[in-house]
């Protein structure tokens, strides 16, 4: 199995993470909502795990191993993006 729980109430993701892992993940992030989430054993990660950690936002440890994802995770916006002078098409609606 590629997504699993240690013995420290760390999600692991180890190896290729397809379509199905997505749903033992979710499962893992309801039950630990703190409990944070290792990727860098991962070596694949299908886009269904992925938007799974886009929504729960967990606590990441280390880098992901999938070179794709890392590097697409490195220029995704932070929290608080907005906030820093970005606008959302929302507030440039309000706006006018």
């Amino acid at each position: 199995m590629t997504v699993r729980l240690n013995h420290e109430g760390v999600i692991i993701l180890a190896g290729e993470c397809p379509v199905e892992d997505a749903e033992t993940l979710l499962e893992h992030l309801q039950a630990r909502r703190d409990g944070p989430v290792d990727w860098s054993g991962c070596t694949a990660l299908h886009t269904a795990v992925l938007q799974i950690l886009m929504a729960a936002r967990p606590k990441l440890l280390g880098e992901c191993g999938d070179g794709f994802v890392r590097i697409w995770a490195a220029s995704a916006p932070r929290d608080g993006a907005a906030a820093k002078g970005r606008t959302t098409v929302r507030d440039r609606k309000s706006e006018s």
